[in-house]
Formats: structure tokens, sequence, C-alpha cells
């Protein structure tokens, strides 16, 4: 190798023919752009990056919610349609999954016939049973990926079942959800609040004026209502002024 070449080798680095490109034969060659804004946010590009919308209350009860949720370990959240009860409750599991406060998230809801018979449905009882957690794979598709989703479904970090499923096991480390609770009856949800275990939260939603069960029957109110006196517990009512769907919903409910 000539001088000249090694002192062009040392100049510009090893000789690559990829920086020839289509018919112009010119070099490219390496520059040192320093630092700049626009090349330090295309480093962090290489990173990888999650993105997670800020949970931010809309509402006073909302707000009470959140901050029921971070100070216990068991909170029922009861409340008309539209109030984020599920979102805001999915939201939180996510957030505490992520920073490791827990190691999973367990999601639950009755599967009750609203009038309709599922056994019409083709497939197995898993595919019978998807439209009834339906619900729950939005919410959670919209703080995470359905790429990343499926992914901690997998891997066992994100489990969705039935109440009927529950009975018999302890939630250790977990955050749980509990949906659509006034469809329980007052022995389902006694099993289910007694799954909690250790290092885990768990959150009950519903609405006693919308079950699907002969009134009697649904446990939601009168479980709230004896677990109100303890301390440790809190129980959060929404009102139709913490409704953040459409304005008509708020409406509707208030003569329905």
């Amino acid at each position: 190798m000539t001088k000249r070449a090694l002192k062009r080798q040392l100049r510009e680095g090893p000789f690559d023919a990829g920086q020839f490109g289509g018919d112009d034969k010119i070099r490219r060659l390496p520059v040192d752009r320093g630092w700049s804004p626009l090349a330090h946010h295309n480093s962090n590009d290489e990173r990888e990056q999650g993105y997670l919308k800020t949970i931010k209350a809309k509402s006073p009860g909302q707000e009470e919610l959140i901050k029921a949720i971070d100070a216990k370990n068991l909170v029922m959240a009861l409340g008309p349609a539209g109030t984020g009860k599920t979102y805001l409750a999915i939201a939180k599991a996510v957030e505490a999954l992520e920073s490791g406060s827990v190691g999973r998230i367990v999601l639950s809801r009755p599967a009750v016939e609203a009038g309709e018979s599922i056994g019409y449905l083709p497939g197995d009882a898993e595919d019978k049973l998807a439209p009834y957690l339906r619900p729950l794979y939005d919410a959670l598709s919209d703080r995470l990926s359905m790429k990343r989703v499926r992914a901690l479904m997998a891997e066992g970090a994100i489990e969705i079942a039935p109440v009927g499923f529950m009975r018999g096991r302890t939630l250790n480390n977990a955050f749980v959800v509990i949906d659509e609770a006034q469809n329980c009856t007052y022995v389902q949800l006694k099993m289910l609040l007694t799954r909690l275990g250790w290092h885990s939260t768990m959150v009950v939603t519903g609405d006693p004026n919308q079950s699907d069960l002969i009134p009697e029957l649904s446990g939601l109110r009168p479980v709230a209502d004896k677990l109100e006196a303890v301390s440790n517990i809190a129980i959060v009512r929404l009102a139709d002024r913490d409704i953040v769907r459409h304005p008509l919903v708020g409406e509707m409910l208030s003569v329905l």
C-alpha cells in the first residue's frame, strides 16, 4: 500500500463498496456531524421505546378512583355506564405491570347471557366466551399494542378468564380487575374477593342499575354496602356527572 493510500484510509476509514451507489460513482465520505437536535433525535430511534398515554382524570369521581387504586389493595368502583370504571382499572393495571409493581394482570368478568344464547356460536368454549371478554381486549389494546398484548398473554403476564374459572385460586403479585360485577351473585363476589393474595391489588367495577340478573340475585350492591365499613377497602361511587362518553348518555340515564 502506497503512502498516499495509507493516508487516505486513515482519513476516510476502510474502503466500503457499499459507499458507491448508482452510476454516479461518487464516494460518500463519513461526516462527523457532532451534536445537533436532529442527530440526537435520530439516535433515540435505535432504542426500543414504548408509548403509553398518561392517565388523567376527567372528573372528580375519576380522580377519587385513581387515588383509591393507588392507596388501597381492594377497590370497588360503582357507577353508571360511561364513567370510565373499566378503562381506568385496566389502565392502572397496565401501569403497574410496566413499572414492575406486579408480575401479572388478571382480568375477569362473568359470562352472563343478556337475553341471547351463546350455544349456537361456532368453536370451542374459548371461542364462545370471546364476545364476553372483548371489552377487556379493547381496553388493553388502547393502552398497549395488540402485538404486545398477545406477547404478554403468551408469556402468562396477562390472563383473561371468566368468573367461573377463578374458584380455588390465590392471586399473588397480581393486579386483578373484576369487570361487570353487577352480573355476579353474592356468593360469586364473595369467592372472587377472597382470591386476593399477597402484593396484589384488586379492582371490582360494575353498575348495580344495569344487571342482567334478577335484581334480587345481583350481589354487587349488598357486598359494597357491607364492605364500606372496612377502612382498608375503598368504595368509590361514581355519578352521572362523571360520565365521559357522549353527553346524550348522561341525559338518557337521567330519564331511563
